[in-house]
């Protein structure tokens, strides 16, 4: 089944290091999006479905916390799977996060193991 994948980070650096892991990690794709920010990702995301996005918290226009209430209000996001990847480690916002929509979260570092066990059940 063919599978899509969003990376949404404020640095193009983090982004490319998400997806060299992703492929180390034996997940495959049929078409990735990158986005900069939260506001580029809802845009994108109305644009066109997307089954997983990975998003970072901390970013300059929207968050990604504000990106996941924004996104689970529309008719294009309902079944989009969202797992933060973040540095963050509080389990406050974590839960909070949570709580507003997200599927998964991983904490900075991360591994190619990592991916493979929040995205595998997700993959189907």
């Amino acid at each position: 089944m063919s599978k899509t994948l969003m990376i949404v980070d404020d640095s193009a650096t983090m982004r490319k290091i998400i997806m060299r892991t992703i492929r180390m990690s034996g997940l495959e794709f049929d078409r990735t999006e990158e986005a900069g920010n939260g506001l580029e990702a809802l845009e994108k995301l109305k644009a066109d479905p997307i089954d997983i996005v990975l998003c970072d918290i901390n970013m300059p226009e929207m968050s990604g916390s504000d990106m996941v209430k924004e996104a689970r209000q529309l008719d294009t996001c309902k079944d989009t799977k969202i797992i933060m990847v973040s540095t963050e480690s509080s389990q406050d916002l974590i839960s909070s996060v949570m709580a507003d929509g997200a599927n998964g979260y991983i904490t900075k570092p991360f591994t190619p193991e990592k991916f493979q066990e929040q995205l595998s059940p997700f993959m189907s």
